[in-house]
Order: structure tokens, then C-alpha cells, then sequence
């Protein structure tokens, strides 16, 4: 593809392929990423095109490409925030909800067993009673009555604390 065969298919699907990104990524700077990778893709693999669909077909296929590789990439790496998110909290909140955090976790260490299976298993398991129950060799009535009293006991240490 020559120069001026690459300008004008920039020019005649543009708007389309970056509409397609958007919709896509839901955010215009990734979408402008996404548009201009696909055109460099296009323009790099131009031999490739058998000419079996329509370009623009076959540019929203590359686009959606990117999109995919960006996600896989950004899964792999994790997303490096530019700003620390604004949780709408101040720093005397979180630290509060820290140490809150970490009260519950030194009574619930302190707890005796099986209440602090139990209470561990149904609120950081997310398992039904029954499962708990079975887990057990128990009913499904034994889980909950010794789940409530778990968190009885719970509140009890964080109160007295």
C-alpha cells in the first residue's frame, strides 16, 4: 500500500473505526489508543488483506485485536493508577477503617474454635449454612445457631476493646 492509498483509507474509516473503540472501551484516550494501533496495524500488514470483507470490516476486526491484547496486557501487569482514586473517604477515614479492620481481625484470631471457622467460612468462604453444616458432619440449623453466636461473641471482644 502506498502513501496515498494509506492516507485515504485513514481518511474513509477513521470515524468509523474509532466509533467501533469507543464502544468498545467506553473511554475516548483508549479508544484514540485502540484507533491509531489499529491504523499502524493495517498499514504495517496491508499484504495481509485478502480482500474477503469489506476494509472496514476487516479494520474493526484489528481494532477489536488491540482492544483484546490492551486487556490481556493490563490483567497481567494490573492498571498503574496516575492518582490515588478518590474513595470519597478522608485519610482520618481510612485510617479508622484500618484499624477497625484490624481490631476485627484480632478478635476473630482470638475467638475459639469452631466459632471462628465458622464465622471465617460463611463471611470469607461465602458457603451456605448447609455447606457449613456438611463440612461439619452437622445440620444446617447447628451452622446458624453457632454462626449467630460467633458473631455474638464478636462484638462482645470489639466492645470490650
Amino acid at each position: 500500500m502506498d502513501r496515498e492509498q494509506t492516507g485515504k483509507l485513514y481518511e474513509a474509516h477513521y470515524m468509523r473505526v474509532f466509533s467501533y473503540a469507543m464502544t468498545l472501551a467506553g473511554d475516548r484516550e483508549q479508544a484514540e489508543e485502540i484507533t491509531q494501533e489499529t491504523f499502524y496495524r493495517a498499514f504495517s500488514k496491508a499484504g495481509d488483506f485478502r480482500q474477503e470483507s469489506d476494509e472496514v470490516t476487516w479494520l474493526c476486526a484489528i481494532a477489536k485485536n488491540c482492544f483484546y491484547d490492551e486487556k490481556r496486557r493490563q490483567s497481567k501487569t494490573g492498571p498503574i493508577p496516575e492518582e490515588v482514586p478518590d474513595t470519597g473517604k478522608g485519610i482520618e477515614q481510612a485510617a479508622a477503617d484500618r484499624d477497625s479492620s484490624f481490631r476485627i481481625h484480632v478478635a476473630l484470631h482470638a475467638l475459639e474454635e469452631p466459632y471462628r471457622e465458622i464465622f471465617e467460612l460463611r463471611v470469607f468462604g461465602e458457603l451456605s449454612f448447609r455447606e457449613i453444616g456438611t463440612i461439619f458432619g452437622k445440620t444446617e440449623n447447628w451452622a446458624r445457631v453457632t454462626y449467630h453466636r460467633a458473631r455474638l461473641k464478636l462484638q462482645e471482644r470489639m466492645e470490650a476493646q
